[in-house]
């Protein structure tokens, strides 16, 4: 009875749809037969590991779109095995059992049930510690959203520049929320530009007449804990990433929560643009945060991924730098060759708003900047 039990759980192999064809999902060249679940390994890093298109990871496990949306999960220890049948190829999840761990045991143990990972996280969808704090904030905001929120006084001795562990008098904070508030300032307007507009335009924050107002950025400042509650509030500053001044406003902190949604590609096709990068640089690597200039009102959602596709740009006699189309300067003219758009590295989409995203930027194969296009891979 025991050896019948044990061929029905000494592997337990969760299956996920049909084989999938070979000739339809490109495979790495140096593909493993099988693969050990490593602590730090990702959703996008195992399918990195199979497959030339990472986003395609849903197909070769037959996922569908409420799976993709709460993929199954893969703990650090377990086996991946690729199987290659007639039909084309598939992956399955071993799981270690407790035949396996207890084998010495297994004639004792009567009835045999299986294992659960307590207390053992299940991999996430990318490197949650490089996004972690852009799952509650920056936030996006109407126009003039923080002009209620509470006000940031200062403090006694009259310093001008407030920082983590400053004792800070604080306005209009409400008894029934909590003690646990984000402190901001208004930020930049997140601008959808008019195709026309150039690269020196956009980042000059001119040239802006065409383009669609998206919404506003509220800058991240720090954490505040309220000491004590009246109708001027005592807070203290627990956490400072850019210096805070009299005039900041504070929002109340929400749960950080992470959907983990299995890498995919959205389901029709999107174009849009970065428009902005976190910390104000012009060069865009692997790791940036972007901003793109399409939302859950376009469909995108949590997981998808996109292609960025590098805009050619050439330099005019004075610097500035025009987008492949004739560009005049008085009596000066010249014709601008147009290149073709050169595919420049994926990002994987973390949070949505309604008219905007944040992405992490996944690969990239030459530098990225500001205006490069996003789409469907």
């Amino acid at each position: 009875m025991h050896n019948s039990i044990i061929s029905v759980i000494l592997f337990v192999g969760l299956l996920y749809g049909p084989s999938v064809n070979a000739a339809s999902v490109e495979f790495q060249s140096n593909l493993p037969d099988r693969y050990v679940v490593v602590p730090g390994d990702t959703l996008w890093s195992l399918a990195s590991r199979f497959l030339k298109d990472p986003w395609r990871w849903p197909e070769i496990w037959g996922l569908n779109q409420e799976q993709i949306k709460n993929p199954h999960k893969i703990y650090p220890g377990d086996l991946i095995v690729l199987e290659r049948t007639q039909d084309g190829s598939r992956l399955r999840l071993v799981r270690e059992t407790i035949v396996e761990r207890l084998s010495p045991l297994v004639e004792r143990l009567s009835p045999l049930v299986r294992i659960e990972k307590f207390n053992v996280e299940a991999i996430p969808s990318i490197p949650v510690a490089e996004i972690e704090p852009f799952l509650s904030q920056p936030l996006v905001i109407d126009k003039n959203g923080l002009e209620n929120a509470p006000l940031v006084l200062g403090v006694s001795d009259e310093r001008v520049i407030l920082s983590k562990g400053d004792l800070v008098y604080a306005k209009d904070i409400p008894k029934d929320k909590g003690s646990l508030w984000q402190i901001f300032r208004p930020g930049k307007t997140l601008i959808d530009p008019d195709p026309e507009t150039t690269w020196t335009e956009f980042m000059g924050q001119t040239g802006h007449d065409n383009g669609e107002i998206l919404g506003y950025e509220a800058i991240y400042l720090g954490d505040a804990k309220v000491e004590k509650f009246d109708d001027i509030s005592t807070i203290s500053i627990v956490r400072s990433v850019r210096e805070i001044f009299q005039g900041d406003r504070l929002v109340l902190a929400p749960p950080t929560t992470f959907a983990n949604y299995a890498p995919h590609a959205p389901s029709k096709d999107i174009k849009g643009r970065i428009i902005s990068v976190y910390g104000g640089i012009t060069e865009i690597g692997k790791g940036s945060i972007v901003v793109l200039s399409k939302g859950t009102h376009d469909g995108l959602e949590t997981g998808h991924v996109l292609a960025v596709y590098r805009t050619n740009r050439s330099e005019t006699s004075d610097g500035s730098q025009a987008i492949s189309r004739s560009i005049e300067f008085g009596s000066f003219k010249r014709e601008v060759t147009e290149l073709p758009d050169s595919r420049a590295g994926l990002i994987f989409v973390f949070r949505v708003f309604e008219r905007v995203s944040y992405a992490l930027v996944m690969q990239t194969t030459q530098p990225i900047k500001v205006l490069d296009a996003v789409q469907t891979p």
